[in-house]
């Protein structure tokens, strides 16, 4: 991509996330976003062909690396393979319900705003997901911590999705005990 585009997509992101903040996800227009970044609308759209949902989905993923790329930090402290599962998920579920941008599409309360950029966001975000974790994952399993007899891909979805429960339905108190009870033990290589 040319950097003249990356640099407006960036002005984009960075307007949008600016007025997500001062209207919210779902009163948010393109053209908010465009007055914003100091541009026309018609410029906002050549760079986001998909409008208002792909500059959506374009901070979302921002929002998203930024919390990835603090996780595999941590990850790379973590003593044991199960602990690296229970915090990692409890951080996501955190982290999700704490960053209201991310909460805002990523939540039951986000059907509200638009079905294309929920849909498309949860695509994104686990093939996201995946490629972040995939490399703890594979040296895990190499290392015989991991079970061998699931993927890697397939351990990534599997937490994806309890994540994402446990954000639509919160539990009372603090969760590491039923994650280490019933979630460790799918994952993790018994001893």
């Amino acid at each position: 991509m040319p950097q003249a585009t990356t640099d407006v997509r960036e002005r984009v992101v960075n307007a949008a996330e600016h007025c997500f903040a001062r209207y919210g996800v779902g009163k948010t227009t393109v053209e908010d976003i465009a007055a914003a970044a100091g541009l026309s609308r018609a410029t906002v759209y050549r760079s986001f062909a998909g409008g208002r949902d792909e500059v959506i989905l374009a901070v979302l993923l921002r929002d998203m690396r930024r919390f990835l790329d603090r996780l595999a930090a941590r990850l790379g402290t973590q003593t044991s393979v199960s602990d690296g599962i229970v915090e990692g998920v409890v951080d996501a579920v955190a982290f999700v319900r704490g960053e209201p941008r991310v909460a805002a599409l990523l939540t039951p309360e986000a059907a509200g705003h638009t079905q294309t950029a929920i849909a498309g966001a949860a695509e994104h975000v686990l093939r996201l997901c995946s490629d972040r974790v995939r490399p703890y994952f594979t040296m895990a399993q190499r290392e015989g911590l991991l079970r061998a007899d699931i993927t890697v891909d397939g351990a990534v979805e599997f937490l994806f999705r309890i994540i994402s429960s446990m954000i639509a339905l919160p539990r009372d108190g603090d969760p590491r005990e039923f994650l280490r009870t019933y979630i460790v033990p799918a994952l993790v290589e018994s001893r």
